[in-house]
């Protein structure tokens, strides 16, 4: 009992510290692993494991590819046709951004895009002299509802996935409609949402748009390089079933042939991952593992079922808001592993197939409502404030719950017409 007091309070200061931003939040994260260890609610070796190092090198291996494309010039490229798509409108821009982050993250995994898409974003703001959290913040929305489509979207689906055995293309079936209608709703949501913030100087965008394209490519046979190492990546995402590999190991592997291939100096490379991205979902991991290991978080959804009566309606709502609400308080990674064995036991009493779209549903539509609620949020949060442009916890927070809880809603009815 001692240990859950303990866990449940390193926790709740650990939180604190995050929303409060009194300490970096990957500060507070490794404060809250390492006090979880050294006040013995469990034993390092358990700490350790507890760390998803399919997540960690997954991240890495596709920030190494996206700081070799960076060099290409690729991004300002797509920053020209964004420009010229939304004829120098920055809030037309944004829904060209966010539309292309979207449909992306169904493709690739959104963390991934977001890096990719980021450096762009940065580029379009300096341009137009206004700034890029708007664009930032309205792409990480996007790419979590994006990411929600296909089982390689966002990290929670690869779980969910694995552990129910559906293959890509029931995933897509299964989500793909809801999440465009959410991505519709989103955009539509946008005019209400970011329009205030978009104003910008008069004539200011002229410069960009009449930059002419070609030039912005410095280094085509890097780039041709490039392309064909993140097709073959995307190629074996697709296929890391069959090929009994992790997406980690297939992002390490592409991150190395692109390192050897292009004959690039490592140690800039390496230089600009986003360390601290990784050590926050390190300090992470270790803190939310505490909890599940006390039974705080199983004790939660035990609950959950018992106020439900076992009724599948009930149950397949609840389950939804609830990992929404629970994602957006702890990353929903770690909370969607620590799910998966409970769905299976509720399965054993009822139909399970409407639990796992309530699960899958409810993680990543929840990671919008905060700003450490899903892996995208957090690395495009780290890069907007190397950039000179951080975005608050507080700021985020208003954008995330109005479309998190716009997409609980929708959700919610196709729950129940299709499901239930």
């Amino acid at each position: 009992m001692s240990h859950i007091w303990v866990a449940g309070g390193v926790f709740v200061i650990t939180y604190a510290l995050i929303v409060t931003e009194r300490v970096h939040r990957t500060v507070a994260a490794l404060l809250g692993g390492t006090a979880m260890i050294l006040l013995g609610v469990f034993a390092q070796d358990e700490a350790f494991q507890a760390i998803d190092w399919n997540v960690i090198f997954l991240l890495a291996g596709m920030m190494i590819i996206a700081n070799i494309l960076r060099e290409t010039g690729l991004f300002q490229w797509i920053a020209v046709q964004a420009v010229k798509l939304g004829r120098g409108n920055p809030f037309y821009i944004l829904i060209i951004l966010s539309a292309v982050t979207a449909f992306s993250s169904a493709l690739l995994d959104n963390v991934t895009v977001v890096i990719l898409v980021a450096p762009v974003t940065l580029f379009v703001a300096s341009r137009l002299h206004i700034s890029p959290v708007p664009f930032l913040v309205a792409e990480i929305l996007a790419s979590n509802i994006g990411g929600t489509a296909t089982l390689i979207g966002d990290p929670p689906n690869i779980l969910i996935g694995s552990a129910a055995d559906i293959d890509f293309l029931s995933f897509v079936a299964n989500m793909g409609p809801i999440s465009l209608l959410i991505l519709l709703a989103f955009l539509g949501l946008s005019k209400l949402l970011f329009q205030r913030e978009l104003k910008r100087a008069q004539g200011r965008a002229i410069d960009l748009a009449s930059l002419e394209s070609s030039a912005l490519i410095t280094d085509r046979q890097l780039l041709r390089k490039a392309l064909i190492v993140v097709g073959s990546v995307i190629v074996g995402f697709f296929l890391h079933g069959a090929l009994h590999l992790e997406p980690a190991t297939i992002a390490l592997a592409g991150a190395t042939i692109l390192l050897l291939w292009s004959r690039k100096n490592p140690h800039p490379i390496l230089r600009d991952i986003e360390w601290t991205s990784l050590f926050f979902f390190i300090g992470l991991f270790i803190t939310v593992e505490a909890l599940v290991q006390v039974g705080i978080i199983e004790m939660a959804a035990q609950a959950l079922l018992e106020l439900t009566g076992g009724n599948l309606n009930l149950v397949a709502t609840l389950l939804l808001w609830f990992s929404a609400l629970a994602s957006g308080i702890v990353d929903n990674i770690p909370y969607t592993a620590t799910m998966i064995p409970l769905i299976k036991s509720m399965g054993q009493a009822l139909p399970i197939e409407p639990l796992w779209w309530s699960l899958a549903l409810g993680a990543c539509l929840g990671g919008n409502a905060t700003l450490i609620g899903a892996s995208a949020n957090v690395v495009v949060a780290d890069l907007a404030a190397r950039s000179g442009h951080p975005i608050r916890f507080g700021h985020f927070l208003a954008y995330g719950l109005a479309t998190t809880g716009l997409s609980l809603v929708l959700a919610t009815g196709y729950l129940w017409l299709r499901y239930l």
